[in-house]
């Protein structure tokens, strides 16, 4: 059996391999450039801040802080980290896909460009929906809320965690197409499959949403909503790739089973 699995966990290695080495060089690049990187990351919670100053006329203006010790540059390896991760999909999701490429058939192998370019660029536009809509909404909202009161003072290591939490969440969450798609290449779902489970999507969207969102009902909306669009959409990408058959085939299928089965049993008992 182990001589069986050797040579699978011999090319998972060297896909690991070349994962791990692209994030690492990537992740060097990215430190070098991770000054601007930062300022485009904090630019959403420096726009809420400046609204604090508009809105409040008694507390002072909220700040950025750091509270520990060499705390600017476990930032730096924070935010070079994430970048390195997102300049290293496309190498990422094109190892994993020539992992599982000897299994598949001739024209599913020949699916590896449009996996790495649709795996990754709706990687991208969830993360520039989560930047450019939600957290606006979202950090305007729960900064400002309060600070007629209160004095904002963001720690920034809470601040780059929560940022990227939000990022890798509704990036992967743009991928449900892409996943669907591809599932349905490989006849493992129908369309009927997922019309049947939808209302239980849509309980597990806005329990992921509650998940990885600030603890605001508008900002869980915004993750909710279009994953539950993105759900429609990815139903429809299966309707077309992999159609459920007729009903009435399937019950005229589950008539022939019955009958040879219940052949089968006549045959024995004779």
């Amino acid at each position: 059996m182990f001589d069986d699995l050797k040579p699978h966990l011999v090319e998972l290695r060297k896909r690991l391999g070349i994962s791990v080495g692209t994030l690492v060089v990537t992740f060097f690049v990215m430190f070098y450039f991770h000054e601007p990187l930062l300022n485009w990351i904090v630019a959403p919670l420096d726009t809420a801040l400046i609204e604090v100053g508009k809105k409040s006329l008694h507390a002072a203006d909220g700040m950025i802080t750091t509270s520990q010790v060499g705390g600017a540059f476990f930032v730096a390896l924070k935010v070079a980290f994430f970048a390195a991760i997102l300049g290293s999909l496309p190498i990422i999701l094109a190892q994993l896909w020539m992992f599982v490429a000897p299994g598949l058939y001739a024209n599913e192998k020949k699916m590896l460009i449009p996996f790495i370019v649709g795996g990754s660029g709706m990687f991208f536009v969830g993360v520039a929906f989560a930047y450019y809509i939600v957290t606006p909404f979202g950090f305007d909202f729960l900064i400002t809320f309060g600070s007629f009161k209160f004095t904002p003072l963001i720690n920034i290591e809470d601040y780059v965690g929560f940022f990227t939490k939000i990022m890798f969440g509704f990036g992967l969450a743009f991928e449900l197409p892409i996943f669907a798609y591809f599932l349905a290449l490989l006849g493992l779902v129908d369309d009927r499959q997922m019309r049947d489970f939808f209302k239980y999507a849509v309980v597990l969207i806005f329990i992921i949403a509650a998940l990885l969102t600030p603890p605001d009902v508008l900002t869980q909306l915004l993750m909710a909503i279009p994953l539950v669009i993105l759900y429609g959409i990815s139903i429809l990408i299966v309707r077309a790739v992999n159609p459920a058959p007729p009903l009435e085939e399937e019950d005229e299928t589950e008539d022939e089973d019955e009958e040879e089965s219940s052949d089968g049993a006549t045959r024995l008992e004779k």
